[in-house]
């Protein structure tokens, strides 16, 4: 397989991930009603805390920079429009 397909693979299995991450976050926040913004921060603190388990405390660290990055990103596109 070549790093381009498997770059896609990777990407694609990050999407349906993060469908099913989003889905779970909005049932959750309508269940919380007034609770619902702390509990999306809550759920990053759960899931930053998950993917430590599951993988290293690099790995996290290195995924929330890109993170923030895209953050960054979408802040200055929106103060452009």
């Amino acid at each position: 397989m070549s790093k381009d397909t498997t770059n896609q693979t990777a990407e694609a299995l990050f999407e349906k991930a993060l469908s099913i991450a989003e889905k779970h976050l909005d049932e959750a926040i309508k269940e919380g009603g007034p609770l619902g913004p702390y509990i999306a921060v809550a759920m990053i603190e759960a899931a930053v805390n998950a993917a430590v388990d599951e993988t290293s405390h690099e790995d996290v660290i290195d995924m929330l920079r890109d993170l923030a990055a895209q953050i960054e990103a979408d802040a200055d596109e929106a103060e452009e429009d």
